[in-house]
């Protein structure tokens, strides 16, 4: 009964298998080599995107920092969400890797702050830039699936992006959980990215199934060199690239990255209905693999004393009756049988 965070599961045995595979004779260094070429052929098909430029990197934090540095020079503002990984969960890399560029933070939605709106995304972009004394318009980056567990539509997705070409504003996808809302909306990688109008994606593998490695693409070239030098100087350049290209070989065999994909948004629909009968209250409107709900903390302790393991508030100093939140993610391995054995003991703790 795992629910901390799909970084928390298992790599596919697949992906295993591709590694060991991979691990045999000589292969030319730095991504020179023929898996890598095949990896990029593949990931350019299923963007639908032949002239894209492709690159790998080990973390989500490196091709988010790296992609949006490469998008925004250093006298200039990313413009995000207020729960925006990049703006809480980064370290302040993307600053550090674009040499100063600063985050602009946009309301989002009232039941929905993962999710901008195009009318406070136009407002925060239409103040910046102007004056050589301000920030310039840099880029927007929005996050798909939210991180508090909300996928955009299609038509919001092109309605951020129109707002953001208004202004000649880039706009790049942190797509850590970028399989999930695929599997959740039932539309092609291509339709959630360039055709929708985003520049450039962090096409996510590590929390859908993979070791370590995440796949930058750039549908116009233009910022393909740069996001090279930067890549090296940020030391992601690995010199045995196999390793990476071979994770997402087999990721996009078969179709492996959407069996996963469903196999854990399938987890979560489970969670969620189960839920909602209990009466539960659950925060996150259109959930793919992750929603937050909510407790009393006497609840909480039940269900982690019971041995699930989750991310909430309850062990700190507080009145048992207070109501607190708490995150359920679902990964590509968690059972069926995992989700049923967590409802019936969230229905014995309330």
């Amino acid at each position: 009964m795992n629910f901390a965070s799909d970084n928390a599961g298992p790599v596919h045995p697949k992906v295993m298998e591709a590694l060991v595979a991979a691990n045999t004779d000589y292969a030319m260094a730095y991504g020179n080599d023929d898996l890598t070429a095949q990896v990029v052929d593949k990931i350019r098909d299923l963007f639908e995107a032949p002239e894209a430029a492709v690159f790998l990197v080990a973390t989500g934090t490196a091709a988010n920092s790296l992609a949006l540095a490469s998008l925004c020079p250093p006298w200039s503002t990313v413009f995000c969400s207020h729960v925006a990984h990049i703006e809480e969960d980064e370290c302040n890399a993307p600053e550090f890797y674009s040499g100063g560029a600063k985050l602009t933070l946009v309301d989002g939605k009232a039941d929905a702050p993962d999710q901008m709106t195009p009318d406070a995304l136009h407002s925060a972009i239409a103040a910046a830039g102007g004056s050589v004394h301000n920030a310039q318009r840099g880029a927007v980056s929005l996050t798909q699936v939210g991180e508090k567990g909300n996928t955009y539509t299609l038509d919001e997705i092109r309605a951020l992006c129109d707002v953001a070409k208004g202004f000649d504003v880039p706009v790049f996808m942190d797509g850590a959980r970028f399989s999930n809302a695929i599997a959740k909306l039932a539309c092609t990688p291509a339709e959630m990215t360039w055709k929708a109008g985003v520049d450039a994606v962090a096409f996510g593998g590590t929390k859908n199934g993979l070791m370590a490695v995440e796949a930058v693409v750039f549908f116009n070239p233009k910022h393909a060199q740069e996001f090279e030098f930067r890549r090296k100087r940020a030391a992601q350049l690995f010199s045995k690239h196999r390793f990476l290209a071979a994770q997402l070989d087999a990721y996009l065999t078969d179709g492996l990255w959407l069996d996963m994909a469903h196999a854990a948004n399938a987890r979560c629909h489970q969670l969620l209905e189960g839920l909602q009968r209990l009466g539960v209250p659950v925060q996150t409107q259109t959930p793919a693999n992750l929603i937050f709900f909510t407790l009393p903390r006497r609840a909480h302790r039940a269900l982690t004393d019971a041995g699930a393991v989750y991310y909430s508030a309850a062990a700190q100093d507080g009145a048992l009756d207070d109501m607190l939140t708490g995150r359920l993610v679902c990964d590509w391995s968690l059972s069926e049988e995992a989700v049923t054995r967590f409802l019936d003991l969230v229905a014995k703790a309330i």
